[in-house]
């Protein structure tokens, strides 16, 4: 806001110093930028972050399989807290140790999370594992890939439009310093005669 204020400094008037017109324009250009380039700049970066996620979600579609585990017996321990990107995070869960086939044929055995309210022998669950049939994480879905490239978009058009305004507010800052400092200097020159009769006669 305060760089649409400092489009006034264009007004004529007697009083107005070259400092003001350089505020005038610098407000002009920082208005441009934050109107312009930041959503350009934001589109840019959240279309390029889309393009990579979107990639990595069918990528880890394509390497990760859903698969069918049985309980063999529930592994102690405090419970697991949820994962926050799950479809639902109000899910906790148990450690088991089980066993299931992965995607090559082969057999394997090992702990495992299950979102099982009360785990006993036998029980089946879904596990998520690679070509190898280790164990790994749900892979990315689509439209949590699509909230973050927005996400990134958005971040990228603010963390633009603040250091545009930063850049204006320093520029500012130094040009009212200078004018201070030459203030300064008159009054040091003028001091000595300061109030004396005839001066500026």
């Amino acid at each position: 806001m305060r760089a649409i204020r400092g489009l006034w400094r264009w007004r004529r008037n007697p009083l107005r110093r070259a400092t003001d017109l350089v505020e005038a324009w610098l407000a002009l250009a920082a208005l441009l930028l934050t109107v312009v380039a930041a959503p350009v700049l934001g589109s840019l970066v959240g279309a390029a972050a889309q393009n990579t996620l979107q990639e990595s979600v069918r990528q880890q579609h394509h390497d990760r399989s859903l698969v069918t585990a049985t309980v063999v017996r529930k592994l102690g321990g405090p419970l697991v807290e949820p994962d926050p990107d799950a479809t639902s995070a109000h899910d906790t869960r148990s450690r088991v140790l089980a066993d299931w086939t992965a995607p090559d044929g082969t057999h394997r055995h090992g702990p495992a999370l299950t979102t099982l309210q009360s785990p006993h022998m036998g029980d089946h669950f879904g596990v998520w594992t690679d070509r190898h049939g280790l164990i790994t994480a749900r892979p990315l879905d689509s439209a949590t890939a699509t909230t973050h490239a927005v996400l990134a978009g958005f971040g990228a058009a603010l963390l633009t439009t603040g250091l545009v305004e930063g850049g204006r507010r320093m520029i500012v800052w130094r040009m009212v310093r200078r004018r201070y400092a030459r203030w300064d200097q008159a009054w040091e020159r003028a001091g000595p005669d300061w109030g004396k009769a005839g001066t500026g006669s």
